[in-house]
């Protein structure tokens, strides 16, 4: 009996006050758990694991982590108690090889970027979870080789949930939540948009260069929230679709992009 491949999805995540409502980016986030198939377990790449060098989450009972404050106690007093896997661990060490991926085995758990989407996907916390951090000393190229080597994972059963936003200024933000998006970031949203399915070297990928765009550097003041795209096009084998289960910009300069491969 084969296994189903599994698709790769990139989340925009936004608030972590998505995590509380009930909107039409949680509302997609559900309907994409209740539709797609249902992975054996999941590898999370999230905007807000950003270290120097890559880690890996072993543990067997991964921590709910509250990175974020000045949100209501209700936030707080969320948990997403999901398994971890250790054998899937050390499975994302021997395909990242001979990358150096460090165990964590205390240190870290399930931050907001993961468990904010988990929550909505899968609601029950019942599929084993891992979260491979992000090298923040290395290029966007570097990124987008890994999520080659991560698409192995796909026939393993495993989806790969990434998430973080493509557009994400914080000091530009509109907070009442009103006004139109800034240009240069509906200009930013629309250029990933249209190279998802650029084909081609790595090196010379409009989307790994995304800093070339006029837009790139207000769009990104810190790529962090940005390179969780780059793993799940990387693991895109060339034919599958591409889509966009949500999209637009919300409090001026936030993206709400989800990419899903597959």
């Amino acid at each position: 009996m084969t296994t189903q491949r599994m698709p790769a999805l990139f989340l925009g995540h936004g608030s972590p006050m998505n995590v509380l409502e009930d909107n039409v980016y949680t509302r997609a986030w559900h309907a994409l758990g209740e539709s797609l198939p249902r992975p054996k377990a999941i590898l999370a790449v999230s905007a807000h694991w950003f270290t120097r060098g890559t880690a890996v989450t072993a543990m067997e009972n991964p921590r709910t982590i509250h990175d974020f404050g000045g949100f209501p106690q209700a936030l707080f007093d969320k948990r997403y108690p999901a398994p971890g896997s250790p054998a899937l661990a050390k499975r994302v060490q021997e395909l990242l090889s001979p990358v150096n991926v460090i165990s964590d085995t205390s240190e870290w758990g399930f931050d907001h970027g993961t468990w904010g989407v988990l929550i909505k996907m899968y609601p029950d916390a019942d599929i084993p979870v891992i979260q491979l951090s992000i090298d923040g000393t290395q290029p966007p190229e570097y990124h987008y080789e890994l999520g080659k080597k991560l698409a192995t994972l796909r026939d393993e059963g495993v989806m790969i949930v990434a998430s973080g936003n493509v557009v994400h200024n914080l000091r530009m933000v509109k907070w009442d939540g009103k006004g139109e998006p800034y240009p240069w970031a509906t200009s930013f949203e629309t250029f990933v948009k249209d190279n998802l399915a650029w084909k081609g070297e790595a090196k010379d990928h409009p989307l790994v260069n995304f800093m070339e765009h006029e837009g790139g550097a207000l769009s990104n003041p810190s790529p962090d929230h940005y390179l969780p795209l780059l793993y799940v096009l990387g693991a895109w084998d060339g034919a599958e679709p591409i889509t966009e289960p949500t999209d637009g910009i919300v409090m001026g300069s936030l993206s709400m992009l989800s990419v899903q491969v597959g």
